[in-house]
C-alpha cells in the first residue's frame, strides 16, 4: 500500500481483489469456509465469497479498515457482504470496525454453524463436503449460481472509482498504512 502513488494503483488493487472473491465464487462446487481465529481484511473477503461458512468458537469476523488502513471495499466486496449479512449488520460491522465472535456470526447468518471445539471444525466441514457432495451436482451447481445472481441483481455492480479515489488517495490512507505498519493508532484527519 505505501507504493500506490495513483488512482491506477488503488483501481488495480480492488481489480485483483474482486478476482480472487470471483474466482472462489466460479468454483462449480459449493465451496466450505471453515473459520477458527480472526477472520479478518482478504480472509475475511474471501469468507463471504464462500457457498456455507462454518466456524470454531474462537471465530472473530471483520472488516476493520475504518479503524485500521482507511481505505474501502470495492462495490462488488460491499455487495457480497450485505448479501450475506444484511445492510444494516454489514454496516454496523464496517462503521464500528469491530470484529464479531462466533455466537454473533451465528445469530447473523453469516455462519451456518459454530462447532464446539476447534479440533472438530474440519471434521465437520468434512462432513458437511460429504454431505452436499452426495447430492445431484447439476442441481448444485444451478443453486449456487442461481443465487449468486439473485445477489447481482439485488445488489447490480455499480462504478465506484470515486470510492476509491476519495479513500486510496487520502492523507487518510497514508496515515492509515503507516500507523498499521508502525503498530500504532492513526491520527484520521479527514483528508
Amino acid at each position: 500500500f505505501r507504493e500506490f502513488k495513483t488512482l491506477q494503483d488503488a483501481l488495480d488493487y480492488e481489480a485483483q481483489a474482486n478476482r480472487v472473491a470471483e474466482t472462489v465464487e466460479s468454483i462449480r462446487v459449493p465451496v466450505i469456509a471453515a473459520i477458527a481465529g480472526a477472520c479478518t481484511g482478504g480472509g475475511a473477503a474471501i469468507a463471504t465469497c464462500c457457498d456455507i461458512r462454518i466456524a470454531s468458537p474462537s471465530a472473530r469476523f471483520g472488516i476493520p479498515i475504518a479503524r485500521t488502513l482507511g481505505n474501502c471495499l470495492s462495490q462488488q466486496n460491499y455487495a457480497r457482504l450485505v448479501g450475506v449479512l444484511g445492510l444494516p449488520k454489514a454496516k454496523e460491522i464496517l462503521m464500528t470496525a469491530r470484529l464479531m465472535n462466533a455466537s454473533e456470526l451465528f445469530a447473523a447468518g453469516y455462519v451456518a454453524e459454530v462447532v464446539e471445539s476447534e479440533e472438530a471444525l474440519l471434521p465437520r466441514a468434512q462432513v458437511l463436503a460429504e454431505v452436499i457432495a452426495a447430492n445431484a451436482p447439476l442441481t448444485l451447481r444451478a443453486t449456487k449460481l442461481g443465487l449468486n445472481r439473485v445477489r447481482d441483481r439485488l445488489f447490480p455492480e455499480e462504478q465506484d472509482k470515486d470510492l476509491i479515489e476519495m479513500c486510496y488517495l487520502s492523507e487518510d490512507f497514508r496515515e492509515g498504512v503507516e500507523a498499521f505498519l508502525a503498530k500504532r493508532k492513526p491520527v484520521w484527519k479527514g483528508r
